[in-house]
């Protein structure tokens, strides 16, 4: 009888995409109810930058706003700044959800942080005016990524630019993490620092290349009292094929690994899986989902409807783990 309740609710989540705050700087937003593959309006997509930007060869800080497809109601929001002088004034990464044709919305520490969209601008802004200092939290000296951005046809320079790929910050139950990750010696590297441990900070590098982190959450998912760490990767050079890097923390004093099976491994998951995925945490469970093939179908379009997978975080030998709970095809 659990089962059936748990599956119904998910199942109307998702058709509702509804959406529920999780404590302190992460969101628990449901994934979309159309198949992943990026549609997000054309317009859109791009790089926009501040007025500072056409005066850099005079020496003039500036911010760019970078927007990246994702899914069918989702984009990719990446804020970076000058950084060949000085350290960068600003760095911010987000998923953003679809609201309107113009409108879209990331969350951070409970506040909701609207992108709007012009033929040519971007203005961003919080939904509450008693928000707005919050968007300074991500700049240094004052500044702030609150305000109106021009789009430009040409790539950002890349001589001055801050070569952050990813930056996100988050706590849970006095458990800090600062995930990041940047391009080194040709290699993509993952840096995860957790800080509030009572032994030691976890600080490790791991190499991900040929992945690009999507997104960062934070939950405690087997109850314990100590939070768990998922980061969300995609390879978008084979169908935004997912992966999971998962952290537990262990009674406050350490942090480990968690092992998530790949799904092209998995039996029961994998026929007509060609990637697109995308992950969420929905309460204590960690959801997937993504389109399902048929084997005449081109990566353009799948036409097997969707497969959803809901996973729960279990005990190991060795280290704890992600076993499946729910399969569901809609």
């Amino acid at each position: 009888m659990k089962n059936i309740t748990l599956t119904y609710i998910l199942s109307i989540c998702f058709l509702l995409a509804c959406k529920q705050t999780k404590e302190n700087h992460t969101t628990n937003v449901p994934l979309t109810t159309e198949h992943a593959t990026p549609t997000a309006s054309l317009s859109i997509i791009g790089n926009y930058v501040d007025t500072g930007y056409t005066k850099r060869d005079q020496g003039y800080d500036w911010v760019s706003v970078s927007v990246k497809e994702d899914t069918k109601n989702t984009i990719l929001i990446s804020i970076r700044s000058r950084a060949d002088k000085k350290k960068p004034t600003c760095t911010f990464d987000a998923k953003a959800y679809k609201k309107t044709d113009t409108t879209y919305e990331s969350m951070y520490d409970g506040k909701n942080i609207i992108y709007t969209f012009t033929d040519n601008t971007i203005l961003i802004s919080t939904e509450k005016k008693e928000d707005e200092n919050s968007l300074y939290f991500f700049c240094s000296g004052g500044a702030t990524i609150a305000g109106t951005y021009s789009k430009i046809n040409n790539n950002l320079d890349q001589n001055q630019i801050d070569k952050t790929a990813f930056t996100k910050h988050l706590s849970l139950q006095g458990i800090g993490f600062n995930v990041s990750s940047i391009m080194q010696n040709n290699t993509n590297t993952l840096h995860v620092y957790a800080f509030g441990l009572e032994v030691s900070p976890f600080d490790e590098t791991f190499n991900i290349d040929g992945f690009n982190v999507i997104d960062v959450e934070v939950e405690d998912l087997d109850a314990d009292g100590s939070p768990e760490l998922l980061v969300y990767l995609k390879n978008e050079t084979q169908n935004n094929q997912g992966k999971v890097f998962g952290f537990s923390v262990n009674n406050k004093k350490s942090m480990s690994m968690v092992y998530f099976p790949p799904t092209a491994e998995q039996t029961k998951i994998n026929e007509g899986y060609r990637g697109h995925d995308e992950f969420t945490l929905i309460e204590t469970n960690l959801a997937q989902r993504f389109p399902v093939y048929k084997p005449d179908d081109s990566d353009a379009a799948p036409s097997g409807g969707i497969r959803q997978i809901t996973y729960k975080l279990k005990k190991g030998e060795a280290m704890k783990k992600f076993e499946i709970d729910q399969i569901s095809r809609y």
